[in-house]
């Protein structure tokens, strides 16, 4: 089992403009992160190095290492907001999830329907993030 997830964000209804005018990004993120959702690099080891430090196979049956969850779409938020996101925060997040007013999409599907933030990504996920609200 990879020890990253590549997924596909893409941006629209001015959200991109918080993005560096940029509607798409590819990104790659570990399987395994913080509980915390700490998106820092010293804060995301990775769970499976062996005592050699090599790295050992994990399959989705393995257990989750102590400190550490299944990549989800919290922590892709966070993981936006602390390195994508180029200004006003604010009109991104409030506290843990999407400001209202923003559709998100997990392949196509409400993120509603998927478990919103608690959703585990896998590899090959495309999420979109839609911008509701308009200036009148």
């Amino acid at each position: 089992m990879a020890s990253s997830v590549s997924l596909k964000i893409e941006f629209g209804g001015g959200l991109e403009l918080l993005f560096a005018n940029q509607r798409s990004y590819e990104l790659t993120l570990p399987r395994f992160v913080p509980i915390s959702n700490s998106t820092s690099v010293s804060s995301v080891p990775s769970p499976n190095l062996n005592d050699t430090g090599t790295e050992s196979a994990m399959s989705d049956d393995d257990a989750i290492p102590d400190g550490l969850k299944r990549v989800d779409v919290t922590y892709l938020l966070h993981h936006l907001r602390d390195h994508l996101l180029k200004e006003r925060p604010e009109l991104f997040m409030d506290k843990e999830t999407v400001r209202p007013g923003i559709l998100v999409l997990i392949n196509d599907t409400d993120w509603e329907l998927e478990g919103e933030g608690e959703y585990e990504l896998k590899a090959g996920d495309e999420l979109v993030f839609i911008s509701t609200l308009h200036g009148g």
